[in-house]
């Protein structure tokens, strides 16, 4: 996919003050610290479209973006730790559940994990709960240069064995790096591909 145009919609508070709910749509989360801002930039050739900050929890709000005028890209609020008060860690939990379970026209979640960590309880539980919930997601490991590429295959592996614990079949997993930019073509290749299939199938959102 090639990126022509890239252009913030809105912040919302709410799911229900999201934009129309009227184009496909492809949501990214993870935890707070997990470099997520920065790959949505890296993959979209834009270094300024989502905030960055060297203090965790940045993302406070589900930010719209239109992708090439045909699309919405969001970026929702990280899980987890983040430097803020228990209920402002309780108000983020609740916007990203209610977004996740009631947005309409949300396709695909990207559940964002650190390469570079072993299996974090709070990543699994949120996994499972996704499972749980039917929402369709794919597994995006984030920081692949920081480490060796046999360190990270190890590493996925690991995530791989955790999950077949109690998964019978796997997501898609990506590995990624924001600084090398690595990994975003293929998340790209695949949103072109759904949507492509969307329109084969006349899916349309209202």
């Amino acid at each position: 996919m090639v990126i022509k145009t890239t252009e913030f919609v809105k912040s919302s508070g709410k799911w229900q003050e999201c934009p129309e709910p009227n184009l496909p749509e492809y949501a990214f989360i993870g935890r707070s610290n997990v470099g997520k801002s920065s790959l949505i930039n890296a993959m979209m050739n834009h270094k300024d479209l989502a905030k960055t900050s060297q203090t965790p929890g940045k993302t406070q709000l589900i930010n719209h973006f239109l992708i090439n005028e045909n699309w919405y890209l969001t970026d929702l609020p990280g899980y987890g730790y983040a430097r803020v008060s228990k209920s402002m860690r309780k108000d983020f939990e609740k916007i990203n559940t209610n977004y996740i379970l009631n947005r309409q026209n949300l396709v695909n979640l990207f559940v964002l994990v650190d390469s570079r960590h072993s299996p974090q309880q709070i990543d699994i539980e949120f996994i499972e709960w996704c499972g749980e919930s039917g929402i369709p997601f794919s597994i995006v490991f984030t920081k692949a240069d920081k480490l060796k590429p046999n360190t990270v295959n190890a590493n996925v592996e690991i995530y791989r064995n955790e999950l077949l614990k109690s998964w019978e079949e796997l997501p898609d997993m990506y590995v990624t790096s924001a600084e090398k930019k690595i990994g975003g073509d293929e998340i790209l290749e695949f949103i072109t591909k759904t949507n492509e299939l969307l329109i084969k199938n006349k899916v349309k959102f209202e």
